[in-house]
């Protein structure tokens, strides 16, 4: 239970200061320590949502209650869930809530987590107990903290990993957050993303995070090279670049610790678009960073070693081999994250009756029922919910994911779920099924939560005026991927209307895209980059940039 303070008031915009974002201010309010809203939520749950001050709705953020604009008085909760491991009692008690005291509508996130929608500011109290009953905090998960942390979602269990790095992944989320919260972490200038991956299969997106441990060798000692400075939003997929940095395992903690506290204490506070951990290293340089980093350690690093992830992309979806002697993984596809609490509660069911109760989530918004025994295969992939949530789906569906959309965001420009899954369904009744799976990523505005450019195809949403009508649109970028040779995915069509017509010009976009890449492929070629010989049947749409004479084999 939360107690107010009588000598505390609810913070507003006259307490802001002259010359600083309004969020600044109103971590001022709170002493610098967005947290300290909790001592507020007394108060603030009697006045009821329709009182609620911009400060409150912002600062609400650092315990995970998040006011939403399209469906006034229902909020949403973001649940902290490192690695994206789960048990299934956990599972049963978010479905129970979001039965009971939401909108029965819950979103796996691309950080691993789940989001709860749809249910009234007095019953926070409540929820928060209930998730507490089962080992869950729902604290700084918005807002200017460290996000979820990442990693391999078979982390410990696929064989395609050179250690298990979930540990650490651990291990940072209880010094950053804990159990009630660490306001040493709590008034950072903007949102912060960490990965930590000892997994090959580059499965976390580990170039678009604010740091990125990936699995590295150094004269046969494993450990981790260090990445930093990758975002999606504020300008656009920035490629995270190495710190020429390597920490074995015992380190890798305390180095991700000090290199949150240098962009806490030295980070950009002023414009908030230009306030990411990107900006200071842009600012500062790789150089000074990795010497500030050194003197707050006070010892030497080891410059970066062999980086030991392979080149391809897993989804962990279908069954998996895992390195536990005769027990496997199945992996399911959840289209766009989108999952019904009986469909949860379901998944969790299966987990209890064909696994050991653990499930994991993946950053592609999809499940996995780890340590499920060999011989006992065949019957869960008979059970009806995976006619629904599918280990086996459309090469359409395989890769796609998709932001909340205007549905449920702020800051969404289009809706993105429903018309997403529309498209896939679409594309497969015009392509087949006899394609390779190719990721198909969407994101309702600029802020890219949907990661449209580190995808195969991806689409950003806009409005824009056509025949004198607003209309949602989008840009469809292309060639976009994570891993060891990443590069952000660039915009060939600028303007696309979301019509009739749009499975018919993405169709025409993969033939094309498909196409390149062949010719490129044959003709040895790394650049993926979208090329004149792409434009075939898209003369009527606008590009973006001027496109370079296309590459023929000899």
């Amino acid at each position: 239970m939360f107690i107010a303070s009588d000598k505390m008031t609810s913070p507003s915009v006259e307490q802001i200061p002259a010359g600083i974002n309004a969020v600044e201010g109103y971590k001022a309010s709170m002493n610098g320590d967005g947290l300290c809203i909790r001592e507020h939520l007394p108060q603030i749950i009697e006045r009821g949502a329709e009182a609620l001050t911009p400060a409150e709705k912002e600062l609400l953020k650092w315990i995970g209650v998040f006011f939403r604009k399209p469906t006034p008085g229902k909020f949403m909760m973001r649940i902290r869930m490192p690695n994206g491991f789960a048990r299934s009692e956990q599972l049963h008690t978010i479905a129970e809530l979001s039965r009971r005291l939401g909108n029965s509508v819950l979103d796996i996130t691309t950080r691993q987590q789940i989001e709860l929608r749809g249910f009234t500011l007095d019953s926070v109290p409540e929820i928060f107990e209930k998730l507490r009953g089962v080992d869950l905090r729902t604290l700084q998960t918005g807002i200017d903290n460290v996000r979820n942390i990442n990693g391999c979602a078979m982390a410990g269990l696929t064989p395609h990993e050179w250690f298990d790095a979930s540990p650490v992944v651990h291990e940072l989320d209880r010094i950053i957050v804990g159990n009630e919260g660490n306001p040493e972490f709590s008034n950072l200038p903007r949102k912060f993303n960490i990965v930590v991956t000892g997994c090959t299969d580059n499965c976390t997106h580990s170039e678009s995070q604010d740091i990125a441990l990936i699995p590295a060798n150094k004269a046969g000692r494993l450990g981790f090279n260090v990445l930093v400075g990758g975002k999606m939003g504020s300008g656009g997929f920035t490629v995270a670049s190495p710190l020429n940095v390597f920490v074995e395992i015992f380190q890798a903690a305390a180095v991700v610790v000090e290199l949150v506290k240098i962009y806490r204490d030295h980070g950009p506070r002023e414009a908030r678009s230009k306030c990411r951990f990107a900006f200071l290293i842009e600012e500062w340089g790789l150089r000074r960073l990795r010497a500030e980093l050194v003197a707050r350690l006070g010892h030497e690093l080891a410059f970066q070693g062999r980086d030991m992830r392979g080149s391809k992309h897993s989804d962990h979806l279908g069954v998996s081999t895992q390195k536990q002697s005769g027990l496997v993984a199945v992996g399911l596809c959840i289209p766009t994250g989108r999952v019904k609490p009986d469909q949860l509660d379901e998944l969790a069911r299966l987990s209890d009756t064909h696994g050991n109760g653990e499930i994991r989530l993946t950053t592609g918004q999809n499940a996995i029922i780890p340590n499920v025994a060999a011989a006992r295969v065949a019957k869960l992939l008979e059970e009806p919910l995976l006619t629904q949530l599918s280990p086996r789906p459309s090469p359409f569906v395989r890769g796609l994911v998709a932001c909340v959309g205007t549905d449920y965001c702020n800051l969404a420009l289009i809706e993105t779920k429903s018309r997403a899954i529309a498209l896939s369904e679409a594309l497969h009744k015009k392509m087949g099924a006899g394609l390779n799976p190719l990721t198909i990523h969407w994101s309702g505005c600029p802020a890219g939560c949907g990661n449209h450019q580190a995808a195969d195809v991806g689409l950003r949403g806009f409005k824009t005026r056509i025949d004198g009508k607003i209309v949602d649109a989008v840009a469809i970028y292309t060639g976009g991927r994570t891993g060891p040779h990443a590069i952000a995915g660039q915009e060939i069509l600028e303007t696309v209307p979301c019509d009739e017509s749009l499975p018919d010009v993405v169709a025409n976009v993969i033939q094309s895209y498909r196409f390149d890449m062949e010719v490129r492929q044959h003709a040895a070629l790394s650049d993926p980059f979208f090329t004149a010989a792409s434009t075939a049947g898209l003369a009527s749409w606008r590009f973006a940039r001027v496109l370079p004479p296309p590459s023929v084999p000899a």
